[in-house]
């Protein structure tokens, strides 16, 4: 079965110039977390995700993946 992505915090990383070794500093987390999240093996909860959108100064839907 083919992995789904729901997120796009890799993308937006990058699309921002930012490392992820920066975003897990800022949210106090380890970079094997933040890795995880960018690959999609885990996922975010939805408090995180807020507090990536403000790190990033981006709106939270840039991070996720659309259904449309």
């Amino acid at each position: 079965m083919d992995k789904i992505n729901y997120n796009r915090i890799k993308a937006v990383l990058a699309e921002e110039n930012v490392a992820s070794k920066e975003l897990a500093k800022h949210l106090d987390k380890t970079e094997s977390t933040v890795s995880r999240w960018c690959t999609n093996d885990v996922q975010p909860s939805v408090e995180v995700l807020y507090q990536i959108a403000k790190f990033l100064d981006v709106d939270i839907r840039e991070l996720l993946v659309s259904t449309k």
